[in-house]
């Protein structure tokens, strides 16, 4: 096991807590080297079985970008009805989307899960976990992403046939995540929806048990920071 320095926790902890969802990016492209450092991170994430179920789609085309914002888009609106009569709907509409449009790349990941053949080990136990899997990759990009100094975004508002149709994916083909990725002026220092108010961070103690459901560890838990 190769150990790390000080200096280097502590920039991993760093880009864990100040990972953020980003909605407003540059038109500066991004230099393909970089591209490529966040999807060698991507690859190299763990995958249940070895399976590595992803694929991932770059998106620079403008027309094609503007086909995925207005899928996103029509998606946040039909959603909104949810949130008629909770004092929410407003700040749900205000939620930015037009990242895709702006960022100079969208990558979309896909989920594959025939990968692997019929038998995968550990997958016929539980079979979500090639998506497991491709949401580890997906945390690899966005900590490389703010490892390179460029900003990622989340969009998932829309509706997967939609997805599948614009970018020709296959049927069985699952279109996990639509990431925006660029530079951009406003990198906050705290998640979006806590700035706007949507919901706040929970306190870690309480989310924590110990040996069984139920059974508060906060005892033994002193050693983990609150937040």
């Amino acid at each position: 096991m190769k150990r790390l320095t000080e200096e280097e926790k502590t920039g991993l902890y760093k880009a864990i807590s100040n990972r953020r969802d980003i909605r407003t990016f540059r038109r500066d492209p991004v230099p393909p080297e970089k591209v490529a450092m966040i999807l060698a991170a991507a690859h190299h994430a763990p995958s249940v079985g070895f399976m590595q179920p992803w694929n991932f789609i770059l998106v620079e085309d403008e027309q094609i970008k503007q086909e995925l914002a207005d899928c996103a888009d029509k998606e946040r609106r039909a959603l909104a009805i949810h949130y008629e009569g909770t004092g929410r709907e407003s700040a749900f509409l205000d939620l930015k989307i037009q990242g895709i449009k702006e960022a100079p790349i969208t990558i979309c990941v896909t989920c594959d899960p025939t990968r692997g053949g019929d038998h995968v080990l550990g997958r016929n136990s539980i079979p979500e976990t090639d998506i497991m899997s491709v949401s580890c990759a997906i945390q690899n990009m966005w900590l490389a992403a703010y490892a390179e100094d460029l900003a990622m975004g989340w969009v998932s508002f829309y509706k997967k046939a939609d997805v599948r149709r614009i970018l020709h994916i296959p049927p069985h083909i699952d279109p996990v995540a639509l990431l925006s990725i660029g530079y951009t002026d406003h990198y906050p220092d705290r998640p979006l929806l806590e700035l706007h108010k949507w919901a706040q961070r929970q306190d870690l103690q309480q989310l924590i048990y110990r040996n069984s459901w139920g059974e508060s560890a906060r005892h033994a838990q002193k050693g983990l920071p609150e937040n």
